[in-house]
């Protein structure tokens, strides 16, 4: 979501104070002892190390390690049950490996680890990324209508670089199997929401959210261009280098990343983008508002210059909007029933009780044209 989800933040941002956090929850996270052990056999003994956990993520979970002069994240799963393939922090590292020196920015990788009895799951290290997630804003060197412009250009610019790449030279041609990729995803969200609500159906039920899945089945798009795909593509999932004009420095979170629909990530990145006099927001804790302001390219402008760069046209806007919305639902009910279990400490997911219902009337104003391009 990122569900996930911070790789990187400012030098501002960090909090050395988590570094001494014996939290529950922090030491079910890590073991720093092991970590260290792990590293230093790898990278080499260092004199300075420290851990801390970085808790804007929703979803896989993201730890800053300083290591000697380097400063590296490590990414693993959330702890306790999870449903599947929810949560690859592997697929996440292979992705990015075979991006290493393409058109698509991702930060540096360095490890990836299947041994459980360090962390306790699958991890994986990589170099920390400088810059600018805007997540509630933009910065001040931002603050102008030609910079706004810009922000929303690099971010559609960037998803058409992921989409044109040939995925076959990068190694990724067995990464997937793109026929049949968005029925796929109709399934296994569909799938995924009947896991939550094994757990959360004993607390209330979303019935409209069977009325969305039963809408999105028949009206699944029979063919579609094959284009690697993100899977969570939307502007708090990439950061902006230091300095100006606005450069897109390194896109996140690749854990959904597949062969399959381009068309599926453009509609996950409109469902996010906000236009001056949209609703308000379902999830305002994951909805930022900012992009609303002066300069801002519309959703409308993003898709025509999508459309101009990739030569694919967005049809089906209100299946593929429906689809994100719904595929966010299910993410929340994921994350609710992690709360109901103990399984996470984030104060978003005890939301998600209320969130969920309010994702499933909005998938419905979409399909109805009541939420339009």
């Amino acid at each position: 979501m990122t569900e996930d989800e911070r790789d990187a933040t400012t030098e501002d941002e960090r909090d050395d104070s988590t570094t001494e956090d014996e939290s529950d929850y922090f030491e079910r996270l890590v073991d720093r002892n092991a970590l260290r052990d792990y590293l230093a056999e790898r990278l080499g003994t260092v004199e300075e190390y420290a851990v801390r956990h970085h808790p804007e993520g929703h979803s896989n979970e993201t730890l800053f390690v300083t290591w000697g002069d380097r400063e590296l994240v490590v990414r693993r799963p959330p702890p306790g049950e999870t449903a599947d393939t929810a949560h690859d922090v592997l697929r996440e590292y292979r992705v990015m490996d075979a991006l290493q020196d393409t058109d698509v920015p991702v930060p540096r990788t360095v490890l990836a680890c299947e041994d459980h009895s360090v962390v306790g799951s699958d991890f994986y290290v990589m170099g920390r990324v400088e810059g600018d997630v805007l997540r509630d804003g933009e910065p001040d060197r931002f603050g102008t209508p030609d910079a706004h412009r810009r922000i929303g250009e690099e971010l559609v610019d960037t998803l058409a670089a992921i989409h044109a790449l040939d995925y076959d030279d990068a190694g990724l041609g067995e990464f997937g199997h793109p026929p049949g990729y968005t029925e796929r995803q109709v399934e296994r969200w569909t799938e995924q929401l009947h896991w939550a609500s094994e757990r959360t159906a004993d607390e209330r039920t979303v019935p409209e959210l069977r009325e969305v899945g039963d809408w999105l089945a028949d009206n699944c798009p029979s063919d579609h261009d094959h284009a690697l795909v993100h899977g969570d593509y939307k502007l708090d999932n990439v950061m902006f280098a230091p300095g100006t004009p606005p450069e897109l420095a390194a896109v996140f979170d690749w854990e959904m990343a597949t062969l399959g629909d381009p068309l599926a990530d453009l509609g996950w990145m409109l469902s996010y983008w906000r236009d001056p006099g949209d609703p308000d927001p379902a999830t305002p804790e994951l909805t930022a508002t900012f992009m609303e302001a002066e300069g801002y390219p519309t959703r409308r402008e993003l898709v025509e210059r999508y459309e101009r760069a990739t030569g694919i046209e967005y049809d089906h806007d209100r299946f593929y909007r429906a689809l994100a919305v719904y595929k966010l639902a299910a993410l929340g009910e994921m994350f609710y029933r992690r709360h109901l279990e103990g399984n996470s400490d984030d104060p978003l997911y005890p939301l998600m009780e209320q969130r969920v219902p309010a994702l499933a009337r909005r998938a419905k104003r979409i399909i109805d044209g009541e939420e339009p391009l």
